[in-house]
């Protein structure tokens, strides 16, 4: 029996040791080299979405950044604006302290001034007592805007309202103006028109406008209408005009064409009231010269006696066409056959809050 050969290391060949160990290495280093690149790669993912991460960051960082830059320059600006206000401020309220410190020393120079002026008053005042009744009767002749003269000095007590800006004088020119008697009147109205014109009461009634006249305020302005059956100016160049009370000129004009009017016809106080609605601007006062109860409307009538009823409706329709708001001062002079008269025209004052009078045969 053949013996076999026994196996040993030693008789492989020393090549083939040597590949098989190379090969081993090899096999041991891929092994090895893909852990490490698997590995490498995982951690440079996770690498990555850090970086992206911190990307991301860093511009929410710069956007917040900007914004802060254009608050705070906003905050700079609003800064400088504040800065200039504050400034404006300062300088006004500079100007404030002394506009009140002149303001203090202009006090104290008018309340210096004042002083002196009351003191200068007192002295005035002592002045104008010392010159006595004399001198303040001259005075109240200078103020007046027209001379009247009458019998002596006859400057009464009236209680009329003569203010106003524009002051209307209605005079009745009816012929129941020639005579306080109605017998009187019918034998009057039938004379010459001169002896008319020559009538105690006609005058009385004519120095009476004369006086009202020379009384009204200097910065009035005054118009004259007679009516009778119907109103018209004394001076008719000066119709829906008002004239000055200081125009001398003038108002001398309207006197004298006063004096030349004639009593006659009947008695229409609507119409005269009439005049009041239709001027402009309206008379602020309305000085009425009458002597009764109107005796017809603004229409004419047929017949000649007017019972006292019918006056007094006449009365209350003229009253009815005045304007509202005008206070009515009547002069009443009184003839005989009208009682009612007087309480009527009383009674129109009181409601207008105007003023009524009934002169002294020798007033003014």
């Amino acid at each position: 029996m053949r013996r076999r050969k026994s196996l040993s290391p030693f008789n492989l060949s020393f090549l083939d040791i040597m590949f098989c160990g190379f090969g081993a290495v090899v096999l041991l280093v891929l092994v090895i080299n893909a852990d490490t690149i698997r590995s490498r790669k995982e951690q440079h993912e996770d690498l990555r979405g850090e970086v992206k991460r911190q990307e991301l960051e860093v511009d929410a960082g710069r956007k917040h950044m900007v914004e802060l830059k254009n608050s705070a320059r906003t905050v700079d600006e609003e800064f400088i604006k504040a800065q200039g206000r504050s400034a404006e401020m300062l300088a006004q309220i500079k100007e404030i302290e002394l506009e009140l410190a002149n303001l203090q020393n202009l006090t104290l120079a008018r309340k210096k001034h004042i002083n002196e002026l009351q003191s200068d008053l007192k002295t005035l005042d002592k002045e104008h007592r010392r010159l006595g009744a004399e001198l303040e009767a001259d005075q109240a002749d200078g103020r007046k805007i027209r001379r009247f003269e009458g019998e002596g000095n006859r400057q009464y007590l009236t209680g009329l309202k003569l203010g106003g800006k524009r002051v209307l004088l209605l005079l009745d020119v009816s012929a129941s103006m020639l005579d306080k008697t109605i017998v009187n009147i019918i034998r009057r109205r039938n004379m010459d028109d001169k002896i008319k014109q020559a009538s105690s009461k006609w005058q009385q009634a004519l120095k009476t406008v004369e006086w009202l006249v020379a009384n009204l305020p200097p910065d009035s302005s005054l118009q004259v209408y007679g009516f009778n059956t119907a109103a018209s100016p004394v001076l008719p160049e000066t119709a829906g005009q008002w004239i000055p009370a200081t125009d001398n000129k003038m108002v001398g004009k309207m006197m004298m064409a006063m004096h030349k009017q004639v009593p006659g016809l009947g008695t229409s106080l609507a119409n005269g009231f009439k005049v009041a609605a239709s001027l402009r601007p309206r008379p602020d006062n309305i000085l009425l010269l009458t002597d009764g109860l109107p005796t017809q409307g603004t229409e004419k009538i047929s017949k000649k006696a007017v019972s006292g009823s019918q006056r007094l409706k006449y009365f209350d329709r003229a009253v009815k066409a005045l304007p509202e708001d005008i206070p009515v001062n009547t002069i009443l002079f009184p003839m005989e056959g009208d009682p009612m008269a007087a309480a009527m025209f009383w009674r129109l004052a009181v409601d207008t809050n105007g003023s009524f009078l009934t002169p002294t045969s020798d007033w003014p």
